[in-house]
């Protein structure tokens, strides 16, 4: 019999379209591995949320695992560090020769990587990673002076010019395979965490519920999605962030969809299916920016300038922003969503975080680690990609003269108030004019705070800070 082949799971959860997994087993019998790093998870800031459903997401890639003969090994371990001399320890009790597994890009995760291919090359074993969450390996794409993108319009039109069908072909499940004598571990339980996950049914775990959720997207929601994806109150948006986030399904798996939804085309066709492609495209570039500028990647600014901005030190306002009190209806209803469900709208992310980061002028790096801490679907890339455009302090930052009034996204996306009336019950009674800046009177009746910063005020105060720095 040969030696059989390992599989490092990570944020890859499935067994359909997985690189690593069908590379693997093109040599040899293969026995999966995961190991879990919690104290170094929470240490990095992922909160209850994410650790809850990436448990589940391991637990559902057992089942699919155990039906293909796959035994899933699982450890502990406290640190990255600890992953080299564990996964050779696994090595050497299985009989393993190689290992497989799918590269991640923060600074940390390479670093990580770079380690377990080493210590198996000094104990003469071999270690491949796999370019599986992306299209173009970082750095396969160049401006013309030959550097790392930071802009993404420019970076998008590369990556639709260079994309080949090859690139997002998708790698077959592997068949079922004699079962080897090695038994799988029984699967841990989350140990208790400072704050308790959420009710664990809105989000389920699992190869199955993403591709359900892609389905209804592509026959329900894709066609209206440019038109009706910023209005929170209706359901437009493909709620696949979670599922991509921990490799539950691919990007593969949602392009090839595309592709036959829109008649072969990504970049053009249907604006709601091209709209959605381009979101894809996104979370591509910053991964590929969390590679050429590793800097994004130790809590600094993409825009080395903006390293001098002056934040402000409130305590009071950035606990009002998380609680949901700002007085401002819809950042309000938008952070109580966040904290009920681990998710928050795409286009309320980026107004409650330029609130923060403008309005209050606080530190965006606060909020970042706040939602990390929240989000089922917290990933460094994306989320600190968005922290800092919003911020204007990094990779398309938006205009430091930009600053969302928060009345204004209220009355153009939730015209009716229904999304603030869901999440603010005290403001539901109100007319619906009325919900998106309650009088004073109306504010006390119904026991809502009054804003906590006049937005005409705060944009002064926001400009001034930003004109600072080319003072300087």
């Amino acid at each position: 019999m040969s030696h059989p082949v390992m599989v490092w799971f990570r944020s890859d959860l499935r067994i359909h379209d997985n690189t690593a997994l069908a590379a693997a087993t093109r040599q040899g019998p293969v026995v999966a591995v995961f190991l879990r790093s919690l104290p170094h998870w929470q240490r990095h800031g992922h909160g209850a949320n994410k650790l809850d459903f990436w448990g589940r997401g391991v637990a559902a890639l057992a089942e699919s695992l155990e039906d293909l003969g796959i035994p899933l090994l699982h450890r502990d371990i406290d640190d990255f560090d600890e992953a080299p001399a564990t996964l050779l320890t696994i090595a050497r009790e299985t009989g393993a020769r190689s290992l497989h597994f799918n590269r991640e890009y923060p600074v940390d995760e390479l670093s990580r990587d770079a380690a377990v291919i080493e210590a198996f090359d000094a104990a003469g074993l071999t270690a491949q990673g796999h370019h599986d969450a992306v299209a173009f390996a970082p750095g396969e794409l160049r401006t013309g002076k030959g550097d790392y993108y930071g802009v993404f319009t420019p970076f998008a039109r590369a990556w639709h010019r260079a994309l080949t069908p090859a690139r997002i072909s998708l790698h077959d499940t592997p068949p079922p395979q004699a079962r080897p004598s090695i038994a799988s571990d029984p699967l841990p339980e989350l140990p208790a965490l400072a704050d308790s996950p959420i009710d664990g049914r809105q989000w389920p775990a699992g190869e199955g519920p993403a591709a359900d959720r892609l389905e209804r997207f592509l026959r329900f929601r894709a066609r209206h999605y440019a038109a009706q994806r910023d209005f929170p109150a209706i359901r437009r948006t493909s709620e696949l962030s979670p599922y991509l986030a921990l490799g539950m399904i691919s990007h593969r798996q949602c392009l090839q969809a595309v592709l036959a939804d829109n008649d072969g085309a990504l970049a053009e066709g249907d604006a709601g299916l091209s709209a959605w492609v381009n979101e894809l495209v996104w979370r591509e570039f910053y991964r590929h920016v969390a590679v050429g500028f590793p800097r994004v990647c130790r809590h600094r600014p993409f825009q080395r300038h903006t390293e001098r901005l002056a934040w402000r030190d409130d305590e009071t306002g950035f606990a009002a922003w998380c609680q949901g009190r700002t007085g401002y209806p819809l950042v309000d209803a938008a952070m109580r969503q966040l904290v009920a469900t681990g998710w928050m709208h795409n286009r309320l992310r980026m107004v409650t975080a330029m609130f923060l980061a403008k309005h209050l002028l606080i530190d965006w790096r606060h909020g970042e680690a706040f939602f990390l801490r929240h989000l089922v679907d917290g990933e460094f890339c994306a989320n600190n990609g968005g922290w800092q455009w919003a911020a204007s302090t990094g990779t398309d930052a938006a205009p430091y003269f930009r600053l969302f009034n928060p009345t204004t996204q209220a009355t153009r996306f939730d015209p009716t108030g229904h999304f603030i009336a869901e999440w603010l019950p005290e403001l539901a009674e109100l007319p619906t004019k009325a919900r998106h800046a309650p009088s004073i009177d109306l504010r006390r009746k119904v026991d809502y705070p009054p804003p906590i910063v006049d937005h005409r005020a705060a944009r002064a105060r926001a400009l001034e800070a930003f004109k600072a720095l080319n003072d300087d």
